[in-house]
């Protein structure tokens, strides 16, 4: 038995299959889905654009002397640093030279990094995140193992403030511990903590939480 094929079916079946298949490359709106169609002109496929780039918004902490932070130049490895905070407050970086940290938030020192820039790289983009803070100090003196400045963590109290400084001394007065307060008009507040009463259970609340620049006087 013999087969007649119709030519003029094949033909149209074939352009049917192609007009299916460029339609399931567009969206219903008519916009091509292709992700290489989106991607900007020159951009390899593993790049992501600026506005991908995490930004700091940080306005209310203030950077201070020995703060570590972490600076992230998008796509300029060789400027993405992490280094502290100098004793002047400055900090120093490749095109950028020394510059200003310490009395400033991160956002703001993003901004000032990132106008220096823009004499070298198109639009930069720029991120500064705090890694570690050491700014923030306490002081503990007097009667101590180890009378000194520490850096201030969250929530520290003025018995954690005691331990840091390895404890008391034999003859410390522990029922006349001074916490010295600078406020913000300059004025100065004191604190009186009995140590002895406090491990009793008596009076928990006068274990405060130190704030940055106290200082715990031990006789």
């Amino acid at each position: 038995m013999k087969y007649r094929f119709d030519c003029s079916l094949v033909v149209a079946g074939i352009l049917a299959l192609v007009a299916s298949g460029a339609l399931s490359a567009q969206t219903v709106d008519g916009s091509n889905s292709n992700p290489e169609s989106a991607r900007p002109a020159g951009a390899s496929p593993d790049q992501k654009t600026p506005a991908a780039v995490t930004r700091a918004h940080n306005n209310t902490y203030v950077i201070g002397d020995d703060d570590i932070l972490e600076i992230n130049v998008w796509k300029e490895p060789d400027l993405s640093k992490t280094i502290p905070v100098r004793s002047d407050g400055k900090i120093s970086l490749p095109l950028v030279g020394e510059v200003q940290a310490a009395g400033r938030t991160p956002v703001q020192l993003e901004d000032d990094i990132r106008s220096r820039l823009l004499n070298f790289i198109t639009e930069p983009a720029v991120t500064v995140m705090v890694q570690k803070i050491n700014s923030l100090k306490f002081n503990v003196m007097g009667e101590v193992i180890k009378p000194g400045s520490f850096a201030l963590t969250t929530n520290m109290t003025v018995v954690d403030a005691i331990a840091t400084a390895g404890g008391f001394k034999d003859f410390a007065k522990k029922k006349k511990i001074d916490v010295l307060h600078t406020n913000a008009d300059g004025t100065e507040s004191q604190l009186h903590f009995n140590y002895n009463d406090f491990v009793k259970g008596k009076n928990p609340k006068q274990n405060v939480k130190l704030q940055p620049g106290d200082t715990v006087v031990v006789p």
